[in-house]
């Protein structure tokens, strides 16, 4: 009897409370998806190139994954709160028909399995989706065609600890059902139901204070922030408490006035205040902002955390692309070091080994840098760097490069890029600097090395890159030769890359699926709480229309303005996050906001819409 109860229990929830259970499946898929990392082909492909990195983010991941998993936990305890609140009357009336406690909180038990093992195992199949997607996304990064390595792998190892974390979430839940069963009263379960929240008004000049009071403190704490910067106000700890607690009391207090603010704010307008059901919809949301504002701001903090590591991961992404680009203009540079010795015809040479460089090769340039003579350039400030080089080989990387010609005077010292002084000659990682010179003044000078570059034809790169570096590397047995390549530098790049991504996106997730999900189920709660009010509303004559959009509104409310001042926290944060990116290289910050906007509107979006829906069910229902 128990077994057939609680099955019909479990369908009936999973009509009512879809927002539940999508929250354990999407948290089941998260978990299983960044853990089984080792398996997607990305990974796979780094370990066999003995990158080291691959063990620094899998080791990561499992330390991250137990901090994610006590986020998770607290969620699922705030939603298995909420759930029995709604059935206290449902449990009150079992023990009316003469159920014991003990029954009870065993059927709690079962119900609770069957949830646990429906989500755990819908929440691993859309998991291994998502980890293929993940898989073609990290593989879609690469250079090179590895569109091979894309397959479904389902991981055992990430499978058995998404089931063992999430085992002992839900017994953990299943004991505290039972707990908070065994000491509710029956007078307590059967007028659960019934206990309303008190509105108890504040004064306009509190309200006002207060939040004059927050949006001080906010400024305060921005300006600790845009002052000190984001690397010493996080690691700094006299710098970092104090920022914090004036970002935290100041949201606190916003929320904690808009109680009183608003209230009146909306009442000094009387046709904003009397139109349709505003009366109604304002009164029922500032009832739930004055008794609720601590959760909401949480919430605030979950979505800043939220979108703050998400956009800063992507445009750390973006920033890591770029530096690779800049540091191997080329597909492969070789550098012949012994240039005054020998100057090697790489054309000859390739050839001579069967290699076809008119079939594999889409652009290769032979360049020869000379020793500098000051009576000859004029210039006698000259330390390092690639010595002096004709104005035509100079024209030709750069124009390779993407940058201009040069159509200055001649002769001219070019500069480091990073130094700020001047252009840069960047070849096979190495950012030159030099003098160019007329093509016809180096034949009064000294050759010193000598650089061949070269771009790939086709998109077998990776084998083509294998038979040249056999041909190249024998020249090491008589001359000083050093090779550098696009893909080994990606190669390196990528661990880093996807390091930053998978931490970002996965922390990212989690704190905007806790947000979404704590704010779903008190609006779930709040529109079953409004069921009676909505009944009376509908006898005094309210249209189906406007109980709706009164149901919607509130839904609205509570979406929208935690997201707003978080918004606004995330701009000031990724300044001084952007300020730290912009250090290492340029980053693409239209691109990395645009992506987290998507993001949000997809998870967050949804949860509101489902919400919405939900709410203007119950409305219809009442």
């Amino acid at each position: 009897m128990f077994s057939k109860l609680a099955l019909r229990n479990v369908r009936r929830s999973f009509r009512d409370y879809g927002v539940y259970f999508l929250t354990l499946t999407f948290g089941v898929c998260l978990f299983y998806t960044f853990n089984s990392l080792d398996g997607q082909g990305a990974m796979v492909y780094l370990a066999m190139n003995g990158n080291p990195i691959v063990d620094s983010i899998i080791i990561l991941m499992d330390v991250f994954s137990v901090f994610v998993a006590v986020v998770l936990a607290c969620l699922i305890l705030y939603a298995n709160r909420f759930l029995l609140r709604r059935r206290k009357r449902e449990l009150g009336t079992y023990l009316l028909l003469g159920l014991s406690q003990g029954q009870v909180s065993r059927l709690l038990f079962l119900e609770t399995g069957l949830i646990g093992v429906v989500s755990l195992a819908a929440g691993l199949a859309l998991g291994v989706a998502a980890s293929f997607g993940m898989s073609a996304l990290t593989l879609s990064m690469f250079e090179i065609d590895l569109s091979g390595m894309l397959a479904v792998n389902f991981s055992p190892r990430a499978a058995c600890k998404t089931a063992l974390y999430f085992g002992g979430i839900f017994l953990l839940v299943m004991a505290l059902s039972g707990v908070q069963v065994s000491k509710s009263k029956l007078i307590d379960l059967i007028h659960g139901e019934r206990k309303n929240e008190i509105l108890k008004p504040r004064p306009l000049g509190v309200a006002v204070f207060q939040f004059l009071l927050g949006v001080i403190c906010l400024l305060a704490a921005y300006a600790i922030l845009l002052t000190f910067g984001m690397a010493m106000a996080v690691a700094v700890l006299p710098i970092c408490v104090p920022m914090l607690t004036l970002g935290t009391v100041g949201t606190l207090l916003i929320f904690r006035s808009l109680s009183g603010f608003v209230m009146k704010f909306v009442q000094g307008h009387p046709g904003l205040y009397f139109r349709n059901l505003n009366v109604f919809t304002l009164r029922q949301w500032i009832s739930k902002v004055h008794t609720t504002y601590l959760a909401q701001t949480v919430v605030c903090i979950l979505l800043l955390l939220a979108i703050g590591i998400t956009a800063s991961s992507l445009g750390l992404n973006s920033t890591l692309t770029a530096m690779t680009d800049q540091d191997a203009p080329f597909d492969i540079t070789v550098q012949n070091q012994s240039g005054d010795v020998e100057l090697v015809n790489f054309d000859a040479v390739l050839r001579a080994g069967g290699f076809n460089p008119d079939e594999k090769l889409a652009w290769s340039y032979d360049t020869v840098f000379y020793y500098n003579d000051p009576e000859i350039t004029g210039i006698d400030r000259f330390s390092g760097g690639g010595g002096v080089i004709r104005v035509s080989d100079y024209n030709a990387l750069i124009v390779r490069q993407g940058e201009p010609a040069y159509t200055g005077t001649l002769p001219a010292l070019m500069y480091d890029e990073t130094s700020g002084e001047g252009p840069a000659l960047a070849t096979g990682g190495l950012s030159l600097i030099c003098i160019v010179v007329p093509d016809d003044m180096v034949q009064q000078l000294e050759p010193r090395r000598q650089v061949w570059s070269a771009d790939y034809a086709g998109d077998s790169k990776e084998e083509t890159e294998i038979q040249l570096l056999q041909l190249v590397q024998p020249l090491n047995q008589r001359l000083a030769i050093r090779t550098g390549s696009r893909l080994s530098n990606y190669g390196d790049m990528m661990g880093n890359k996807f390091l930053a991504l998978f931490l970002g996106l996965y922390l990212g997730f989690t704190f905007l699926l806790a947000a979404a999900a704590v704010l779903a189920l008190q609006q779930l709660s709040q529109g079953a709480d409004n069921t009676r009010r909505y009944a009376v509303l509908r006898r005094l004559g309210a249209e189906e229309r406007q109980v709706k959009r009164s149901a919607t509104q509130q839904v609205a409310l509570a979406f929208l303005l935690p997201l707003v001042l978080a918004l606004v926290h995330s701009a000031v944060g990724m300044k001084a996050a952007n300020d730290i990116i912009f250090s290492v290289g340029k980053v693409d910050s239209a691109a990395s906001s645009l992506v987290t906007a998507g993001v949000i509107l997809v998870v967050y979006g949804g949860y509101f819409l489902a919400t919405s829906l939900a709410c203007r069910r119950m409305a219809k229902n009442a």
